[in-house]
């Protein structure tokens, strides 16, 4: 279920319009100010937030300045501001739609899907890494080979995902020991590094001996070959 974020203050509106939202299936929750709206943001997760521009506290451009250092969570304002500069401020700060005051509900609820159409297929994108048959699920943490799971250690893992980032590009040795940076902080050093690439060629190569994927580059490293 998707959730949503209302950062709105006007009591006349806030009952109504979280029943018609739950209504369509999602779960609401409400900020009144803008420092809850905050508190909120940063303790739960939130699929779409719906932002008032005027708060008791601030503004929903602070808001909106603030989440987009950190997040592209799509952000819808609902507001009364409805002057051509208030429009222009609000998506030039990062908003991704702009709805006055006042409004019919089916229209809402349309930009709301669309909104969060968009995110799920941008999500969905960004979550797979492919390179001729090998994946990643970056959701799951999970590498396939030809849709098949393939075992790695989180090392394997981790320099597998390095080279998908980087497809065609030669890495130094350097730059791929620094993505191998272990969690008690012992460097990897480049004998390690080589077992691990040949290690990661058998479990991905047709012909480890020779392979075709994962090339080495003599004299400066390894270049993951699409």
């Amino acid at each position: 279920m998707n959730k949503i974020l209302l950062v709105e203050d006007d009591l006349s509106l806030i009952n109504g319009l979280m029943f018609a939202i739950e209504k369509q299936g999602y779960e609401v929750r409400n900020a009144r100010t803008k420092g809850d709206a905050l508190n909120m943001w940063k303790s739960e997760d939130f699929n779409l937030i719906i932002l008032d521009v005027t708060l008791p506290d601030g503004n929903g451009y602070e808001i909106c300045r603030e989440i987009r250092m950190s997040s592209d969570i799509p952000i819808l304002f609902l507001t009364a501001a409805d002057e051509e500069t208030d429009i222009t401020m609000g998506l030039d700060i990062g908003g991704d739609d702009y709805l006055t005051k006042p409004f019919k509900l089916a229209v809402l609820f349309s930009r709301i899907n669309a909104l969060l159409r968009r995110a799920q297929k941008y999500s969905s994108n960004l979550d797979i890494l492919s390179s001729n048959e090998i994946s990643i699920d970056l959701h799951k943490g999970e590498a396939y080979k030809n849709e098949v799971k393939l075992e790695l250690t989180a090392g394997e893992y981790r320099l597998l995902k390095l080279f998908l980032e980087n497809k065609n590009q030669v890495l130094s040795s350097e730059q791929i020991l620094g993505a191998l940076w272990d969690c008690d902080e012992r460097f990897v050093d480049t004998n390690t590094l080589t077992v691990y690439i040949r290690r990661l060629r058998v479990k991905i190569e047709k012909d480890p001996a020779n392979p075709n994927m994962i090339i080495t580059v003599r004299g400066m490293g390894y270049r993951w070959n699409e």
